[in-house]
């Protein structure tokens, strides 16, 4: 590109990162840049691409539909592609889901199972106002998901139009601390608290932290015990990435409200989804217009976007999906035992097919630390694409990456902490 960009990039310090790769082709794990140079996607572009970049099929499947309908109105109208993947959404997502809205991103998804859960306290005549979230969590950067998330630099400037949420000590141990804590907040609040909200095992943005099913389990049944909603954020955690389906499936729950995006369309086109049981659409089901459900945007329901979504589902049953992501989560434990012997690595973990440890940082300053910089500036120096979180490195390849590949991956990893060790000052 021979003149500056105009563009202003998402998460980007533009004083730091004056200039921007450019890609002009993406295959499988690897983006091909203008300049020549061959970049391996350890994070599958911010955990979307699943099945890999342009996989064929999927190619094909929004070749095909772009030719039959575009964008059309979703008011009143519909059409084959999003009848043919709310039907299969509903099938694989639990018993209990029984209905499905369309939005464009994951942050509009957690938006729109805010809004159910609230509405539903509002149409039903029980003015039940509070959200409960974890600590440390991430569920967007719309105003309502910058509120239900933990309180950072993210959304540091907006504190004071963020309404209040009552946030859950993040599990220690075996998340008693937690457990606890919620159970407490209940017996006091409980007529008072209209739904919980996490992000289920594995906190993303927050830092990759990790947390137990049994934690998991024992939220929800709170939740059951208390008739409070339990709203799912699996836009990360969702299409594999903790070696099921869903992280659920690991609690052996299933939400009242689930919220998808990300790996939904296997990372081709913008998609989102809420789920929600029948109790909830019922509030909504009304003679009085005053009760509709009031959310839209206006891409709702994107045929196109549908139809990349129906091809990477279908790929779940044509291909050995789930033997690559535990093959995944095989290689990623054999390479961090490595790590593991390092002084200048802590708080090794994983879950499926994300891997996660913190690189030491004695000036202990969390998302702004300068080991980040550094890190991902010796990654992409060196043909892989990782996106430290400050101090913690994480490792979430798609689906079609190689043994070899991923280990060239680790080879990369072990070759930035040297450096950082090196010249600490630089």
């Amino acid at each position: 590109m021979s003149k500056k960009s105009p563009i202003w990039h998402p998460f980007t310090q533009h004083a730091i990162f004056p200039d921007s790769l450019e890609v002009v082709k993406a295959e499988g794990l690897y983006l091909h840049l203008r300049d020549g140079r061959k970049i391996m996607d350890g994070i599958s572009s911010w955990w979307i691409n699943t099945h890999g970049h342009c996989h064929p099929k999927i190619v094909k499947a929004v070749q095909d539909a772009a030719s039959e309908v575009d964008q059309v109105i979703f008011a009143g109208f519909t059409h084959e592609p999003a009848e043919k993947l709310a039907h299969k959404l509903v099938d694989i997502s639990g018993d209990g889901l029984d209905y499905v809205f369309f939005s464009d991103s994951g942050s509009t998804a957690v938006e729109v199972g805010l809004k159910m859960a609230i509405g539903y306290w509002h149409n039903t005549g029980r003015q039940r106002k509070t959200i409960v979230a974890l600590e440390n969590g991430y569920h967007g950067d719309t105003f309502g998901t910058m509120a239900t998330g933990s309180r950072s630099v993210y959304n540091a400037a907006y504190n004071p139009f963020l309404f209040d949420v009552v946030h859950l000590p993040f599990p220690e141990g075996d998340g008693k601390n937690t457990v606890e804590a919620f159970r407490k907040l209940l017996s006091n609040r409980a007529n008072d608290i209209a739904a919980f909200i996490c992000e289920p095992l594995v906190l993303g943005a927050g830092g990759m932290l990790m947390y137990e099913a049994s934690v998991l389990k024992a939220l929800y049944n709170l939740c059951s015990d208390y008739g409070v909603f339990f709203i799912a954020d699996e836009v990360m955690t969702g299409w594999g990435r903790t070696g099921t389906r869903f992280a659920c499936e690991q609690a052996g729950i299933v939400p009242d409200i689930l919220c998808l995006s990300k790996g939904l369309t296997g990372g081709y086109l913008p998609l989102a989804v809420t789920l929600c049981s029948g109790d909830i659409y019922r509030a909504f089901y009304s003679k009085d217009r005053a009760k509709t459900f009031f959310h839209s945007s206006s891409y709702t329901g994107n045929a196109i976007a549908c139809a990349s979504a129906l091809a990477a589902l279908e790929l779940w049953d044509g291909e050995p999906v789930m033997e690559r992501i535990k093959d995944i989560e095989t290689w990623h434990g054999q390479n961090l035992v490595a790590l593991a012997a390092r002084a200048d690595v802590g708080n090794i973990r994983q879950c499926g097919t994300i891997a996660a440890f913190d690189v030491v940082d004695p000036d202990n300053s969390g998302y702004l630390s300068n080991i980040g910089p550094r890190l991902q500036e010796f990654y992409l120096n060196n043909g892989v694409l990782l996106r430290p979180l400050g101090n913690t490195v994480y490792i979430m390849p798609p689906y079609c990456t190689t043994k070899d590949e991923l280990e060239t991956i680790y080879d990369t990893i072990t070759r930035s902490l040297d450096y950082i060790r090196n010249a600490p000052s630089q």
